[in-house]
Order: C-alpha cells, then structure tokens, then sequence
C-alpha cells in the first residue's frame, strides 16, 4: 500500500508575511544579544587577560556552525593584534592537535558543550598546559567545566521558527567573541595604524600608511623656475613636468610662489607679454605646501579644503623636494 503523499504546504505554518518574519528573527537575536551584555562578569575580564598574557598563539575551533564563527573570530583576532588561527577540531583528533604548545591557548566554541571532537583533546591540552576557554550554552557542560575560564553563551530561544537551527545562538557567539577581540585590543593599547598594517591591501590602510613621500614627483620631475624667471619660462616648465602648474622658488630653493594652468589663462585674458612680463608679479605667494612624510591623506584634506589641484612637497627645512597633483593621490586609491 502506498504511503499518502504529505501535503507541504500544509506542514509548514505560515508567517503574516516575510518582513514581519524576518522582524521576529531580529527582534529575538538583537533581545539575545542585550541579555548577554546584561550577564557579563568577572570571567570575561578573565579571558580577555589569558589572552593578554599569551605569549603563543590563540587556536579557535568549533565543529559545524559553531566552527563557522570560530573562524571569523580567529579572523578578528588575527586582524586586530592577537595571532590566532582557526583549527578543525576533528582534524585535531588526527594530527593537527601537533601545532599547539603549552604557550597557546584554545579558544572552544560548541553550544551544548558537549562536542565530542572537542572534549576528547582536553587531557592533551591539559598535558600540555596550554589554557583553554570555552563559550558555550551550557555551563554545566563538560567544555565548561574543564576550561579555564568559561562564557556563558546561553540564550533563552532559537531564532529559528521550529526552535531548531542555530540562529540566536551563533549570533551571540559571535558577538561575544567580537567583544573579546575589541576589548583585547583596546587593553593592548592596538592603534589604527597597527590594524592598517595587518590590512595594506585595503582603504584604510592605504589611507594611514602611504604616505606623500610615496606618491610625489621627485627630482627632475618637479616642476620648478627660479623667482627671476619669465612668464615664458614658467609656461615651458609647467608644460614639459605635466603637473598642471610649477613652483617658483628662491635661491635656498624654497618655494616662495606657484603658478597654474588656470592662472595662465587667466593671465594671458589680461594681454600680459609672456616674454615680458615677470613670473612674480603674478605668481601666487605662500603656496600651501605638506611635508613629505604626512600622510597621503592629509594631502587630500589640505587640496579639499583650499579647493586646489596641486600640492608642493617640501622637507623638515622647508627645501622644495617634489610635488603632486590630486590625480596623483587617485591612481595611488588614497581619495
């Protein structure tokens, strides 16, 4: 006899709609996650100083999606001055339990506490006498009891509507492992410009580690004309450097003066002799200037501010040493 064909549209209870679904969902995480900041005790401030006190590296692990948040911590971690790394607790069980030493530490994710995986490299880790911290749901659980210091991660309910899927649950676990890394870093005393180091590739840190010195013109390339010079004269140098503009300098090769493009065409609208007339009569005077080791950056706020195109690099003697333009600063991906 056949077995009656189940109707799924009528197994599945059906929300009001989606949005009001999806609210709940939020609605409940975001009531999980308030919850954990309101229980936060002496044990945290106790693993954010294991790990302060670390003198290896942090191993995270976690099985399924428990080990799917224990990589992203590992991650944050890492990227704001804590070397960490994430290991598969299974893999563990079967060699790779051979990167940790008694300096690291073991960060443990697993809800239940009861992850077999990661109960059973316990007594190792203990032989070792590496530290190990567990966040977990439960802390009657056997990871929680056997840790060195335990998070509660509980929560109350699952997000999900049948109460069983992870939701809540991985939220709090990674807002709670978020917590940790910040408040690390904040007793590290990791500034800005370590974190753009661990990321060169990025916008910030090429925002806080170029730096004018790597963008500008140097040498020959700058555009330049002595404070006797021409009208003329400056017109061949701003048109040979390709900068748009050049520097008028004095005989310490100080900039005392710049003149641009716009300044030309607003010169020859005079019917000024080009040949005739002194490029100092009608440069600009107190050029704005930054000094080569400023940040890029605080080339792109000085140019913004003075609604100007072109900057003059000059060093700690206020000596003319190169020059840039903001098109400079865009190729560079600073702007």
């Amino acid at each position: 006899m056949n077995a009656p064909k189940l109707d799924i549209k009528q197994s599945i209870p059906s929300a009001s709609s989606p949005i009001q679904l999806a609210k709940q969902v939020l609605q409940i995480e975001a009531q999980e996650i308030e919850a954990l900041a309101q229980r936060l005790d002496q044990s945290f401030t106790d693993a954010v100083q294991l790990i302060l006190q670390c003198q290896g590296r942090v191993v995270v692990s976690g099985m399924g999606k428990s080990g799917h948040i224990a990589r992203k911590i590992a991650a944050t971690l890492s990227s704001t001055g804590t070397p960490a790394f994430f290991m598969h607790p299974a893999e563990a069980n079967h060699g790779d339990l051979g990167m940790m030493t008694g300096k690291d530490i073991l960060i443990a994710l697993s809800h239940s506490g009861e992850s077999e995986e990661l109960v059973s490299i316990l007594p190792h880790l203990k032989r070792l006498g590496a530290k190990v911290i567990s966040l977990t749901g439960n802390p009657q659980s056997t990871l929680a009891l056997r840790s060195d210091v335990h998070l509660d991660a509980h929560v109350s309910k699952e997000a999900c509507s049948l109460g069983l899927a992870p939701t809540a649950s991985t939220t709090v676990a990674l807002a709670l492992g978020d917590a940790l890394a910040v408040a690390t870093l904040d007793q590290r005393g990791f500034s800005a410009e370590d974190f753009a180091r661990s990321h060169p590739g990025g916008s910030l840190g090429r925002k806080l580690l170029v730096r004018v010195e790597d963008v500008m013109h140097r040498g020959k390339q700058v555009p330049k004309v002595s404070v006797d010079a021409t009208l003329k004269e400056a017109l061949f140098e701003i048109t040979s450097k390709k900068l748009g503009m050049t520097a008028i300098v004095n005989m310490d090769d100080q900039p005392v003066g710049i003149f641009t493009d716009g300044d030309l065409r607003r010169t020859l609208e005079k019917g000024l002799d080009i040949s005739q007339t002194n490029i100092a009569e009608v440069m600009h005077s107190n050029p704005k200037s930054i000094q080569l080791e400023k940040l890029a950056a605080e080339a792109v706020k000085l140019m913004e501010s003075h609604k100007i195109n072109g900057l003059l690099v000059v060093n700690e003697q206020g000596k003319l040493v190169g020059a840039l333009n903001m098109l400079d600063l865009l190729i560079a991906k600073v702007v």
